[in-house]
């Protein structure tokens, strides 16, 4: 092996993950983050910093649109991608699409008289939606993959990783046969162009398979849309919802297993939101707690994973100053907001864990899941995602993500009836 090869496969040796989950899929990508903890290997931002693209549930399209290959196309070379239906076959899947990214990178640097090769790039499947691989890391779309937006007569692609917070989001004007963007009055009684902005489905620290359209004037979201991606079918129960909707089944269920389901699933909301809010270290404690949670760990121990990082998170006023009055909703008693929503979490993760060693039967009446009320039919109450469009609106872009992380919708859920086409509209 020559030096130029030593040094790729030196440098790939922990790859830049990007992670992309499906609705129902929730199993998989908690098996694959807990793997990819273990290995230390990095989180990517976004397709141009990742090198290996793991999707957890086989992506489905969405209008009509193959947005997940979009998103491979945007990925550079060499890479590798896996698709894992199974979470008990997450390892093997991350060592075989490691494996084929080191071959792939020792191929793109090899080539005669040292020159450099074509770069092959590789997919794996791991599960029965396995497609072929193919070399197509060059693609036209530039890294937005999503549904074309026919209501404009233009293209509406969605995001990447590439919008919000930190980032930065593409309007299409008047180029190659795109139309101009609209104008309207702002608050400030200028006359701005709107623009309208795609956030979702693959984006990091967001909810699997959410789509919110955003239309913008300036730096203020004048309305939002949401939609969401196709899930399993047939659809698995509500990972989250699991011990009620046992209980509710006639199976014994015990109080302190559906403890031990809340504070994961709190810990998991507050992982995305500390993600999101860009404080990384808190973020990767919140979920290894989460998966020591949901791995049997004890009472003692989570206690010593958990009381710190509250005390922080509960003292800290520069979260406070960054999360406070953001996507408040005065719907609710007392007016909550992001801020209010984290500690809200943080409070029924430690109530939670007072409960994990009762024997008590789970009653099966009215049951109230880490998310609200649980349905027997397993269809979501829609609240959560009823009320994103009337959080986003008024508010400013950057602010988007944080409000999206603070509600933490759950898509495992179907939608409920009365949520025409699974969207929702402000």
């Amino acid at each position: 092996m020559d030096l130029r090869a030593r040094v790729a496969r030196a440098a790939l040796a922990r790859p830049a993950v990007l992670l992309t989950a499906s609705p129902g899929a929730t199993r998989e990508r908690l098996a694959v983050e807990a793997e990819i903890g273990r290995r230390g290997w990095s989180r990517a931002d976004a397709p141009a910093s990742a090198n290996l693209l793991v999707f957890a549930g086989t992506p489905r399209r969405l209008g009509g649109e193959d947005w997940a290959e979009r998103v491979w196309r945007a990925v550079p070379g060499p890479k590798a991608r896996v698709t894992i239906t199974e979470a008990e076959g997450a390892g093997a899947a991350l060592d075989r699409g490691h494996a084929l990214l080191l071959a792939a990178a020792g191929q793109s640097s090899g080539g005669r008289g040292g020159r450099t090769g074509r770069r092959p790039d590789r997919e794996v499947g791991h599960g029965p939606h396995d497609g072929p691989g193919r070399d197509d890391a060059h693609g036209p779309d530039g890294g937005h993959g999503g549904p074309p937006d026919h209501r404009q007569g233009g293209h509406r692609s969605v995001g990447s990783g590439d919008a919000g917070p930190g980032g930065h989001a593409h309007a299409m004007g008047g180029v190659a046969g795109l139309p101009l963007a609209e104008r309207g009055d702002d608050r400030d009684g200028l006359r701005l162009d709107l623009l309208h902005v795609p956030l979702g489905p693959a984006l990091t620290e967001w909810p699997a398979g959410l789509v919110v359209y955003l239309e913008l004037q300036g730096d203020v979201v004048r309305g939002a849309e949401v939609d969401t991606v196709p899930g399993a079918s047939p659809a698995r129960p509500a990972f989250w919802n699991e011990p009620w909707l046992r209980a509710l089944a006639g199976e014994p269920v015990t109080v302190g297993e559906a403890a031990r389901r809340t504070c994961a699933a709190h810990l998991d909301s507050l992982g995305r939101f500390l993600g999101v809010a860009g404080w990384r270290t808190a973020a990767v404690r919140a979920r290894t707690a989460r998966d020591r949670a949901l791995a049997g760990a004890g009472e003692d121990e989570l206690r010593g994973r958990v009381t710190p990082l509250a005390r922080r998170l509960r003292g800290s006023w520069t979260l406070r100053w960054l999360t406070a009055g953001v996507g408040a909703s005065w719907e609710e008693p007392g007016g909550v907001d992001a801020h209010r929503r984290l500690i809200l979490w943080l409070d029924a993760v430690e109530r939670g864990l007072a409960d994990l060693g009762s024997r008590d039967p789970l009653s099966g009446l009215a049951p109230v899941g880490p998310r609200g009320p649980v349905d027997p039919r397993g269809r979501a109450s829609g609240t959560p995602l009823d009320a994103l469009p009337g959080l986003l609106r008024g508010t400013e872009f950057a602010c988007a993500r944080l409000i999206v992380a603070s509600v933490d919708p759950d898509l495992d859920e179907p939608p409920a009836p009365d949520v025409p086409g699974g969207r929702a509209h402000g």
